[in-house]
């Protein structure tokens, strides 16, 4: 807490000259998360690449072991011009990344953050992906953060750009396209400020809207919390807000005493849950990265969501996002910002125990090979997918995770079965390289999404046989 706070003077005092000049600079800086304008690599291509294997630890530029490169199209091949100025980077620059899967006809499209919008691509032929084109950013203020998820085949698109609101796309109508275009949303939910982030429960139709904040003076009528939407209604409907537990945000840092206004959640996953708590078998239950700590919340009533249990942890520095293991007995978390403020500590991978929600416990953290800053992962299979900035995608099996502990020296942590690299120039802490990462995709692809472009992998068959081999028991035995 004492770090984020005097981090956040620092920014104000930095940035009192950009203000003068232009405010919503200022208010684009002060978001509750202040991210670096990330590295130039100097070893990414300016041109797209085709279907490369990884051979003696490299694919074409980039460093991998048990990933093929399937294609990669540079940011400069479809940023197009931004609608308006971006106040924070000097060029169009990518970001977030989700897929879908055409019940109609099977193609598989990519959702491509972008600071200008979401751009489209149709990959069902992984090697030769096709651009469709952008919804476009309509705000005035336009930011990188981008962040799209999909329910009912329609994708739903939330930004930091301000005033910029929940987008709504119907993604039958990319079914067919064969010319890129400028797309205009389908419908819209409208929001009183920019929101960082949006997770949704496919299973029950609720969006879940994050990070309502604005600068110095405003956030959301849910306090920056959980923002929940119904989708299943013809129009987007307001159902609730979830305004405890959460981190101090930009307002609660600045005015009164600390976390007095609000009540911040950076990012959620939301499922109904069925893991070994009998307490609360088909609730649905929200495990939310909220700056300081995780808390998990109870949302089955959305007008009175109550909160369950809080998991701190040492070296706390900004609790960024994380992922509940398929069985739903331990939760996975990333720090965004502990390895650049702890000189030379790895990537923490933080191992929860939620097996009783009331009384989860922190039981302890898998490192990584690298200094590399973490960002989103997802599980899929009993491995799960981490895009970590500066080092890449890192795909690593949950199979032994009963055995991690605080105890580095022991060598109980998880084990790293592959990698791909999409920023050969080093594994620092900058915010260089990987943003996100999809994993879903019934063929396989896995999507990679970062500053400089679109990056489609494959995990090598090799990977996965030899993991099933050594434990027959593994959850990819039944993929």
């Amino acid at each position: 807490m004492r770090n984020r706070t005097a981090s956040a003077l620092i920014a104000i005092v930095a940035l009192l000259g950009i203000a003068a000049a232009d405010p919503l600079a200022l208010l684009a800086e002060m978001r509750t998360h202040v991210h670096k304008i990330p590295e130039v690599s100097q070893a990414v291509p300016n041109e797209s690449l085709g279907a490369t294997p990884c051979v003696d630890g490299m694919a074409g530029p980039f460093p991998c072991d048990g990933i093929d490169l399937l294609s990669f199209t540079p940011i400069s091949e479809f940023a197009g011009l931004p609608t308006y100025a971006p106040v924070l980077y000097s060029s169009v620059r990518g970001s977030d990344v989700w897929g879908w899967t055409s019940p109609e006809t099977g193609d598989e499209y990519v959702l491509f953050g972008k600071t200008n919008g979401v751009a489209f691509f149709r990959v069902t032929d992984p090697t030769a992906p096709e651009y469709l084109g952008t919804m476009l950013n309509t705000a005035a203020a336009q930011l990188v953060w981008q962040d799209i998820k999909v329910y009912d085949n329609k994708a739903y698109a939330v930004s930091e750009s301000n005033p910029h609101g929940m987008q709504v796309f119907d993604l039958f109508r990319l079914d067919g396209v064969t010319e890129p275009q400028d797309w205009v949303m389908d419908s819209f939910y409208p929001l009183n400020v920019a929101a960082h982030n949006l997770a949704i429960n496919e299973e029950t139709g609720f969006a879940y809207i994050v990070g309502g904040n604005a600068g110095l003076a405003a956030e959301d009528q849910c306090r920056a919390g959980l923002h929940i939407v119904d989708l299943k209604t013809p129009v987007p409907t307001f159902a609730g807000c979830y305004v405890e537990e959460g981190g101090v945000g930009v307002v609660g840092s600045l005015v009164g005493p600390l976390g007095a206004l609000s009540r911040y959640v950076h990012d959620t996953e939301c499922v109904v849950y069925r893991g070994p708590d009998v307490d609360y078998q088909e609730h649905e239950i929200c495990f939310n990265s909220s700056e300081t700590h995780v808390a998990i919340v109870d949302v089955t009533d959305k007008l009175a969501p109550s909160h369950i249990a809080s998991i701190e942890y040492d070296l706390t520095e900004y609790a960024h996002q994380g992922w509940l293991t398929d069985d739903g007995r331990h939760f996975l978390l990333g720090d965004e910002l502990d390895e650049d403020a702890n000189a030379g500590l790895p990537t923490r991978t933080l191992v929860f125990d939620v097996e009783d929600l009331d009384n989860p416990s922190w039981q302890g953290t898998h490192y990584g090979h690298s200094q590399s800053i973490d960002h989103n992962m997802y599980i899929r299979d009993g491995l799960v997918y981490q895009s970590n900035y500066a080092s890449g995608l890192r795909v690593v099996d949950l199979y032994d995770i009963d055995d991690v502990d605080h105890d580095h020296a022991n060598g109980n942590e998880l084990e790293e079965v592959a990698f791909f690299d999409v920023f050969p120039d080093n594994d620092g802490t900058s915010f260089s390289g990987t943003w996100s990462n999809y994993p879903y995709f019934d063929s396989g692809t896995v999507v990679i999404s970062g500053y400089d472009g679109l990056w489609l992998v494959k995990v090598q068959d090799e990977v996965f046989d030899d993991i099933v081999t050594a434990r027959p028991d593994h959850d990819l035995a039944d993929r």
